[in-house]
């Protein structure tokens, strides 16, 4: 932790990055009470590993926080048994990218959190985390093939979701 004391770098991890963390809890899982508590989870266990941790600035601390929120997210949703897979696409999905910049961000992030939960999660994990899929596949326990098929039919079906919300808005 170089000069900083346990709890100043605790300190200024909740200063510098409950934003970040609750966003990355929001992403992850289906509601905000499951998101609210992974983020106190994620403090919690945070808090306890401190001392293990070397600290070599900012960056590297808000790194290993947010890598401590994407797992306990994941945790929540096996403990929950909610975490399937599945390989429906809707039909007719166009391949253009939609216009994603027409969506506010509060509408965008609802339809991530309507995706089934191996899509959301794959998503969130390949495009927020910027996790490479061999890292996704041993994270989440499943074949390379499957998470870049589950991040494929994630971004069909958000697609999907997108074009429908900008059709209801002309």
């Amino acid at each position: 932790m170089g000069q900083l004391t346990k709890d100043e770098v605790f300190a200024l991890a909740v200063q510098r990055y409950s934003d970040a963390v609750y966003r990355a809890a929001v992403h992850n899982c289906r509601c905000t009470a499951d998101a609210e508590d992974v983020v106190q989870e994620s403090f919690v266990k945070f808090f306890s590993n401190i001392a293990s941790f070397d600290f070599r600035g900012e960056g590297s601390l808000k790194a290993w926080l947010l890598r401590i929120v994407v797992n306990e997210a994941i945790s929540m949703t096996r403990k929950q048994s909610r975490l399937t897979f599945v390989d429906e696409v809707p039909e007719e999905v166009p391949d253009e990218n939609p216009e994603v910049e027409r969506v506010p961000p509060a509408e965008l992030t609802r339809m991530i959190g309507e995706l089934p939960e191996g899509y959301r999660l794959v998503l969130n994990m390949f495009v927020f985390e910027q996790m490479s899929h061999k890292e996704i596949a041993q994270r989440l326990g499943i074949k390379e093939n499957s998470s870049a098929s589950q991040y494929f039919h994630a971004k069909k079906l958000l697609g999907k979701m997108i074009n429908d919300y900008i059709k209801k808005q002309q």
